[in-house]
């Protein structure tokens, strides 16, 4: 089984440090569908591995995340495809928990849930701490230029050079090379 592990914000919706809020808020990256569209095509299960503090600071509740990713699965389905799994963290960066990355309990939901190893799965995302995450459950960390990813870049330079994370442009570039 082939699977992909997607970070959301910044990676296959517009980010913002104010934190995405709504429905009307959550903006895909273009090319982003089109690109899951490809995976899911290509019989790779996507799973998507999200830190959501906002429910935790009271910018917004589940059912409001709910709504986002409704969206974003009936922008899927208007593709002919599909995302396999969402996972969220609905804590803030002080509370303790094991499901906020760079923690690995989101991950480790995604291996119960397929029943196999990240080993040889690719992990795409725009923070270090995505990046972090996936080398500690054996992911092939994959660094994308949107979102915060040209931040990443500049502050975690030597980080990413020596692990040889590669970067690509958004997740579309990234799709596209994956499945030449």
């Amino acid at each position: 089984m082939k699977l992909i592990v997607l970070d959301r914000d910044g990676v296959i919706n517009i980010d913002s440090d104010n934190f995405i809020k709504s429905i009307d808020e959550w903006i895909p990256i273009p090319g982003s569908i089109e690109a899951i569209a490809k995976l899911s095509k290509n019989n790779y299960k996507i799973a998507v591995v999200t830190n959501q503090s906002g429910i935790a600071r009271k910018y917004y509740d589940k059912n409001v995340l709910n709504a986002m990713h409704n969206k974003f699965r009936r922008l899927l389905a208007d593709k002919g495809a599909k995302v396999d799994a969402i996972f969220y963290c609905p804590h803030g960066p002080k509370d303790t928990c094991t499901c906020r990355k760079p923690a690995t309990g989101m991950y480790q939901n995604v291996e119960k849930l397929f029943g196999l190893s990240l080993k040889d799965s690719y992990t795409v995302g725009d923070s270090y701490r995505d990046l972090e995450a996936a080398m500690a459950m054996s992911s092939k960390p994959v660094l994308v230029k949107t979102g915060k990813g040209e931040k990443t870049l500049i502050d975690k330079k030597e980080e990413i050079s020596a692990n040889q994370i590669p970067i690509y442009k958004n997740l579309a570039n990234f799709v596209d090379n994956l499945l030449k």
